[in-house]
C-alpha cells in the first residue's frame, strides 16, 4: 500500500486505538482499601465530550504546542478553560444535550504530588462507565473495561515531584456486541467516573490484599489469606489482631507473597440480620527490623451460608429470603448514588420486612455491602451478563470472568454478601451454557464459602422449571412475569407444580407496571399498567408462592421505578414503572404493603407464631 502523504495522521488512521489497548487493567490491580492514606480526587474536573475521540486519534494528552519539525501544532482543545463536572457523578445530568451522550468523554484535572520517601503511589478508581484509558503527565498507564468495578493504576514513576501533575481520563460508554453487558439492556446507560477517585501512598513493600472468613462454625475457625506486593524477604512477618476479643497472631510470608492463618476463636458472635456483628480486622507487616511497615483495616463479620437440599442455611439454620430488587439508580444523581440514597433505600427494604437484597445487574457500589454489613442485610451480587452477549466469543467470557474477578475481590470480606450470580435472563443455548458454567465453575473455586446462582428463564414450552446451567448452581433464580406478560396464572402454578428441583428456587423477579397517574386518568378497570393492577397481580403471585415448599425466597421487580431509555409507553416516560415506589421515592405503592404483610407473615412462621392467631 501506497504510504499517505500530506495527511494527518490522526484523520486516516483507524487504528488508532491499537496503541491503547494494553496494559490492560483487571482485578490483580487492585489493592484493598482500609487504614490506606488516600488522598481525595473528587472534585470538579474539566470536562467534554469528544464525540469523534480526537484526545486519542490526535493524541491530545501529551500537550505537545509544536510537531517533531518544529512547526505549531493547531489546539482543538483547552482542558483547563472546559467546562467542570463533579467526580464523582454521571454527565448525563449535567445539562439536556449530554443525556443520551454514550460516547468518548474526557476528564481532565490537576494534582500537586510531594514525594515522602521510598513509597509507590496508585490511583484507584471506585469505577469509570464503560472502557476508561488512564494518562498522567503524557504517559499512557492502561486501559480498563467493565463500568462496573473498581481498578487501581500505578503512578510513580510518572508522578512529578512538587509540580502540577495532569490526569486525563478518557471514559468511553460506546456500546458493543461483544461487551459485558451487551447493547440492549434495560437500565439507563449512564456515562463518565461516577464513583471516588483516590490517589494512595504505600511503602515498596505492602498488604495488597486480605480475606478473613470464618472457616468452621462449630469451633469458631477462622481463616486469614495476605498477599504482599513488592520484594519481600523472608524477615519480613505480620501480625493479625481482632483487638474485641484480644486476637493476636502472628502471620509468615512465603517467598511468593503469601500469608495464611487458621485460628479457633471459640468467642467469636456470628454475624446475622438479627444481630450484625462486626469486628475490626487489623493486619500490621513489619520489616526485617521490625518496623511496622504497612497496615491493613477491615471491618468483617463471620457467617457461614450453604444449602441443604432445598433449604437455605445462614449459619446452620434454615432461611427464606425476604427480599426486593434495586437498580443502583436515583432521581438526582443516576448511577452516582449517595451514602444517604443508599442507606434510605435499605431503611425502606427493612420497613418492607425484607432481610435480602438482589443488587441488580451489576456491582454496585461498594459501600453498599458495607452499609448492608452494619444494617443486617443479606445480599445477592451480580455481574451484567445480561440478555443476549457474544457467547461464543472468548474475548465477552474474558471480560465477564474480569469482572466477577473484581467484584468477588472487592467485597469478598462482606458478611452481607451471600450470592454471586452470574448472570440474568439468558437463554439456554449451547454456547451460552458452556460460557455461563465456565463462570460459575470459576466463582465456586475462587470463593467455595458464598453460594452461586443466576436468574434462569422458565421454560414456557414445556410449563417447567429447566435450565442445564442448574448443575453448576447451588441456588435457582426464576424470573417471571405471570399476571403482566403473560396474564395466565394457570401457567405459574403450572411449571411450579410440575417441577422437582433438588435445590432452592427464589423467584428473582415477578412484578407489573404500577403507574398512579393511569389509575387516576383512566376510566375503564381494570386499567392497563396502573398500581391497581399491580396490586392484583401481587395478589396473585403471593397465592401461588404459599403453596410451593422449595422456594426459599423472593425478590420482587423492583424498589423504585428507574430510568431506562427503552419504556416509552404512555405513563412509563422513560422509566421502567414497576417499582414497589415512585422513582422520587416519596409514594408507596399498594403493592409494597402487599409485600409488607407477606413477609410478615413469613417472619411470623419462621419465630414459630401462629400465622391466625392475631
Amino acid at each position: 500500500m501506497e504510504e499517505i502523504k500530506n495527511f494527518v495522521d490522526n484523520i486516516h488512521n483507524e487504528a488508532y486505538k491499537n496503541a491503547y489497548s494494553a496494559p490492560l487493567i483487571g482485578a490483580e490491580s487492585l489493592i484493598m482499601q482500609g487504614g490506606r492514606e488516600e488522598e481525595s480526587l473528587d472534585g470538579l474536573w474539566n470536562f467534554s465530550v469528544d464525540l469523534y475521540d480526537n484526545c486519542l486519534r490526535a493524541k491530545w494528552f501529551l500537550e505537545e504546542g509544536t510537531n517533531a519539525e518544529g512547526c505549531a501544532v493547531p489546539l482543538d482543545y483547552a482542558f483547563d478553560d472546559w467546562e467542570t463536572v463533579p467526580v464523582p457523578g454521571v454527565f448525563n445530568l449535567t445539562k439536556p444535550e449530554y443525556f443520551y451522550y454514550e460516547g468518548p468523554a474526557v476528564y481532565s484535572r490537576r494534582f500537586s504530588y510531594g514525594s515522602r520517601g521510598n513509597e509507590r503511589v496508585f490511583i484507584r478508581f471506585g469505577a469509570v462507565a464503560g472502557e476508561a484509558r488512564v494518562f498522567l503527565n503524557g504517559c499512557f498507564l492502561g486501559v480498563h473495561r467493565g463500568g462496573s468495578t473498581p481498578f487501581c493504576v500505578e503512578a510513580t514513576e510518572s508522578l512529578k515531584e512538587g509540580a502540577d501533575n495532569r490526569l486525563i481520563v478518557v471514559a468511553d460508554g460506546t456500546r458493543h456486541q461483544a461487551d459485558v453487558p451487551s447493547l440492549n439492556t434495560d437500565w439507563f446507560p449512564y456515562g463518565g467516573i461516577y464513583r471516588s477517585v483516590t490517589l494512595v501512598r504505600l511503602p515498596e513493600v505492602f498488604i495488597q490484599d486480605m480475606k478473613v472468613r470464618l472457616s468452621g462454625r462449630r469451633e469458631r475457625e477462622i481463616t486469614v489469606e495476605a498477599v504482599a506486593a513488592g520484594s519481600i524477604s523472608p524477615d519480613y512477618n505480620a501480625f493479625f489482631e481482632i483487638p474485641e476479643i484480644g486476637v493476636c497472631e502472628i502471620m509468615d510470608f512465603g517467598p511468593d507473597g503469601t500469608g495464611r492463618l487458621k485460628l479457633k476463636v471459640p468467642e467469636l458472635e456470628l454475624w446475622s440480620p438479627e444481630n450484625p456483628r462486626l469486628y475490626n480486622a487489623r493486619l500490621t507487616l513489619y520489616d526485617g527490623e521490625n518496623r511496622a511497615s504497612d497496615r491493613i483495616l477491615d471491618r468483617v463479620g463471620f457467617r457461614t451460608i450453604e444449602t441443604a437440599g432445598r433449604s437455605i442455611l445462614l449459619n446452620g439454620r434454615p432461611l427464606f429470603l425476604r427480599g426486593v430488587c434495586l437498580h443502583e439508580d436515583s432521581r438526582d444523581h443516576g448511577k452516582a448514588v449517595t451514602k444517604e440514597e443508599i442507606r434510605e433505600a435499605f431503611r425502606l427494604a427493612r420497613e418492607m420486612n425484607c432481610n435480602f437484597v438482589r443488587l441488580a445487574h451489576y456491582p454496585h457500589t461498594d459501600w453498599a455491602a458495607r452499609l448492608a454489613d452494619e444494617e443486617g442485610l443479606l445480599l445477592w451480587e451480580e455481574i451484567p451478563v445480561y440478555w443476549w452477549i457474544d457467547f461464543g466469543n472468548p474475548d465477552t467470557f474474558g471480560q465477564a470472568k474480569s469482572q466477577l474477578s473484581e467484584m468477588m475481590k472487592r467485597d469478598a470480606n462482606r458478611a452481607s454478601v451471600i450470592i454471586w450470580s452470574v448472570g440474568n435472563e439468558n437463554p439456554d443455548t449451547d454456547e451460552r451454557y458452556r460460557f455461563m458454567a465456565d463462570l460459575a465453575e470459576y466463582a465456586r473455586r475462587s470463593d467455595p464459602s458464598r453460594l452461586i446462582s443466576a436468574a434462569c428463564l422458565v421454560d414456557t414450552v414445556n410449563l417447567r422449571i429447566a435450565d442445564r446451567l442448574e448443575a453448576h448452581l447451588d441456588v435457582i433464580g426464576l424470573n417471571e412475569y405471570y399476571g403482566w406478560y403473560d396474564p395466565d396464572y394457570t401457567k405459574l402454578s403450572t411449571i411450579l407444580e410440575q417441577s422437582a428441583p433438588e435445590k432452592p428456587v427464589i423467584i428473582s423477579e415477578f412484578g407489573a407496571d404500577g403507574s398512579f397517574e393511569a389509575e387516576e386518568r383512566e376510566v375503564k378497570s381494570p386499567v392497563r399498567g396502573s398500581v391497581k393492577e399491580q396490586e392484583e397481580i401481587y395478589e396473585n403471585q403471593i397465592a401461588v408462592f404459599r403453596r410451593i415448599p422449595y422456594i426459599q425466597g423472593t425478590t420482587p421487580w423492583i424498589l423504585f421505578d428507574f430510568r431506562t431509555p427503552k419504556r416509552l409507553g404512555k405513563y412509563q416516560k422513560g422509566y421502567n414503572i414497576k417499582g414497589l415506589i415512585t422513582e422520587d421515592r416519596s409514594r408507596k405503592k399498594p403493592a409494597f404493603y402487599l409485600m409488607q404483610n407477606y413477609y410478615e407473615e413469613v417472619l411470623k412462621h419462621e419465630c414459630g407464631y401462629d400465622q391466625t392467631s392475631e
